[in-house]
């Protein structure tokens, strides 16, 4: 297939605007837009079974879950979009999200797992897409800042380890990840023109109150708020794309508020960096899966367009 016609001739005309858009600090603007997308994406799809691709990453894939059915991805036959395809009954489901991926897996083999974009077939009716996380270096911030908390237990080492240019180059890795994410979800619409497309957020990590829970999750007092607040700006750059890329938005973390890691084991929904439950460390566990499953669903609805 031609993986570069249609798909990335507006890349410069719209990168500002979408680099602009993933700078947005407004909730209430992005949100105020969202739903409207919404209200006539299912019309015309209500009558017959669909055919769904998941694209993702880990947190899509479900390292470790039992039970796993791609060694290579990582990906567990109970991760959300498993139990969407199971709920909806679909007429075909692929699941193609592999741990470890960026934007650019989307049109690069990895491993055994070919470019996650040619899933995409002309007669898909609905896309779920994650991703995102690894482009900004998830796993890079989890370690460094697990590493700099020792220096300054009370404070907030690894904010000012990111921040000291001037500039918070986690927040500047976010905004250069929109047009990226962009791209694909316009690579996604050439592919599939009629289908319904639908960005799925990061749920919750951190305790949404700030508070921390050293040393289960390794990390400075001050950085707990500062990491949750990345992780929101993340997810608001990737709502902000999905409004102006004519795809939906799953929010799913306000759905996991209060299941971070750093709650009780029969609590949690994202397992620490040392796991009780068969998880990768800080991701969703089987509990964290169907949480987002449930999120997907109910941004779903019905087959009859009503949400």
């Amino acid at each position: 297939m031609n993986h570069h016609s249609r798909e990335d001739g507006t890349v410069p005309r719209r990168r500002r605007a979408v680099a602009l858009g993933a700078a947005l600090s407004s909730c209430a603007l992005v949100a105020g837009f969202a739903p409207a997308a919404s209200a006539t994406a299912e019309r015309g799809h209500a009558h017959h079974r669909k055919d769904y691709v998941a694209l993702g990453d880990s947190y899509t894939s479900g390292p470790l879950i039992p039970r796993q059915v791609d060694a290579n991805c990582a990906r567990s036959d109970h991760n959300y979009p498993s139990i969407v395809a199971a709920d909806r009954d679909t007429a075909t489901f692929t699941d193609v999200s592999c741990g470890g991926a960026t934007t650019d897996e989307m049109w690069k083999a990895q491993g055994t797992n070919g470019p996650q974009l040619d899933a995409v077939q002309r007669d898909t009716d609905l896309v779920t897409l994650q991703i995102g996380g690894n482009d900004i270096g998830f796993s890079s911030i989890i370690s460094t800042c697990a590493g700099l908390s020792s220096k300054d237990l009370p404070g907030n080492p690894c904010q000012q380890y990111y921040g000291s240019t001037g500039v918070d180059q986690l927040t500047l890795r976010i905004i250069e990840t929109a047009p990226k994410v962009s791209r694909v979800l316009r690579a996604v619409h050439a592919r599939a023109p009629h289908a319904r497309v639908v960005v799925v957020g990061y749920p919750d990590l951190l305790p949404d109150d700030g508070s921390g829970c050293y040393p289960s999750v390794p990390f400075a007092t001050k950085d707990f708020p500062y990491l949750r607040d990345t992780g929101k700006r993340l997810n608001l750059m990737l709502r902000t794309v999905a409004l102006l890329n004519r795809a939906e938005y799953v929010d799913t973390y306000g759905p996991t508020v209060g299941h971070d890691m750093c709650k009780a084991p029969a609590d949690r929904w994202i397992e620490p960096l040392r796991p009780a439950s068969p998880a990768a460390p800080a991701h969703p566990n089987a509990k964290g899966q169907e949480a987002m499953a449930g999120a997907v669903l109910k941004r779903l609805g019905g087959n009859d367009g009503h949400h």
